[in-house]
């Protein structure tokens, strides 16, 4: 791969106007490097074709994401492997001497206050680079949960083929491998005052609901799968809908705790999974209502009553949650009805009203029904994040660390 220079010349350059980004998947804001004199502070320290490919790829991976907003992300995802290589043979090489001696410096892409994150120490560097490959593969997920021809076989309908989705999942699982890493490898090796001055998107909490709520999320779009497939059996949806009921909870609980959650990345994010957790809610109830509908007792009528009754009021609950997430700051916008949910706007209310007209008068009889909800079934998670580790030193290259 070529310098910077030359790497952005088939790059098209993005429209600068301001535009609200669409949010399917949870996107976190882009980090990149700013411009550092690696040659002036590196030199003795490593070698001079190290310190030139490492300045070289710094500056190549801020450029084509200046210049493309962020939209080249397998350019930037090269250019960002190739670069972790490099720091990865840094720290296995054990090149004690340019911890201190180098400042690493990143700033938010498009932020306009210039607010920059600056630090000296390798690992942090090689922490903000996975968090960017995350960040990478949230917003290349997104992307292609949103169709580029938006006419479709009717006015507003949304297309979006499965092979889409399928890759959309994977690179969720991706993302929440990075993520995943990131808490497991990284943050474990900084003491509690480094961890305090992290930026907000980088705290352990943050990064490890990021990576929960990534796989609530994959599982989402394998129940929109599901409700579109033929051979899906009603067990199925029931199973997957739940699952994403636990993920979403347990991403919710991790964060919900938290100091940081007050204000920026971490209050929208929290504000976001409440809406997934409310939808994802509401298709549970749904699903276990029509099993519970298949039985022969009256008590099952009643119970599958209650449930439809519980997911139209949290369907609606959802739609106010969805507008509190997109209006937090950075405001964003709620992409139409798709997948499961655009089903299910419409099935939940007509069941509910259909079922209580039916059997309305079960629910005076079955009293304890009424008491409380149904329980929802327990099941065992099926996503997990994608394997992720630290890239090997490639055996018989040029050893440009000498």
């Amino acid at each position: 791969m070529g310098c910077a220079t030359s790497a952005c010349a088939g790059v098209e350059r993005k429209n600068k106007r301001s535009i609200i980004q669409e949010s399917v998947v949870f996107v976190l804001q882009l980090r990149v490097p700013v411009r550092s004199d690696l040659q002036r502070q590196l030199k003795g320290v490593a070698s001079k074709t190290t310190i030139d490919r490492l300045a070289c790829l710094r500056n190549e991976i801020q450029l084509v994401a200046e210049d493309t907003g962020g939209s080249a992300i397998s350019e930037i995802r090269v250019a960002l492997e190739e670069y972790l290589s490099l720091l990865t043979g840094l720290i296995k090489k054990k090149k004690d001497g340019m911890e201190g001696c180098v400042e690493f410096k990143w700033k938010t892409l498009g932020d306009g206050r210039r607010e920059e994150l600056c630090f000296t120490n390798l690992w942090m560097e090689i922490l903000t680079v996975i968090h960017m490959m995350a960040a990478l593969a949230l917003a290349e997920a997104n992307s292609l949960m949103i169709p580029k021809n938006r006419s479709g076989p009717g006015n507003g309908v949304r297309v979006v083929s499965s092979g889409c989705k399928r890759d959309a999942v994977d690179l969720l699982l991706k993302a929440s491998g990075y993520l995943e890493f990131c808490t497991r490898e990284i943050l474990s090796r900084f003491p509690p005052d480094v961890k305090k001055k992290l930026p907000d998107d980088m705290k352990e909490s943050v990064l490890k609901t990021l990576s929960i709520q990534a796989l609530g999320q994959g599982t989402e779009i394998q129940l929109g799968l599901a409700v579109n497939s033929k051979k899906a059996t009603l067990s199925v949806k029931r199973r997957l809908a739940c699952e994403q009921v636990i993920y979403f909870s347990q991403a919710y609980q991790c964060l919900s705790g938290c100091d940081v959650v007050s204000h920026g990345c971490a209050k929208k994010l929290l504000l976001f999974i409440f809406w997934k957790f409310l939808e994802a809610k509401a298709a549970a109830y749904y699903y276990h209502g029509l099993v519970t509908d298949k039985g022969s007792e009256p008590s099952c009528h009643a119970s599958a009553v209650c449930c439809f009754l519980a997911a139209s009021e949290i369907l609606g609950e959802s739609k106010k949650a969805c507008l509190s997430f997109c209006l937090s700051p950075p405001i964003t916008r709620a992409p139409p009805m798709w997948g499961v949910m655009k089903h299910l706007s419409q099935k939940i209310p007509e069941m509910a009203f259909k079922t209580s007209q039916l059997y309305g008068y079960l629910l005076k009889e079955e009293e304890k029904v009424m008491q409380s909800l149904p329980e929802l079934p327990d099941f065992e998670l099926s996503l997990i994040p994608e394997e992720f580790e630290l890239p090997e030193l490639e055996v018989g290259k040029p050893d440009l660390l000498a």
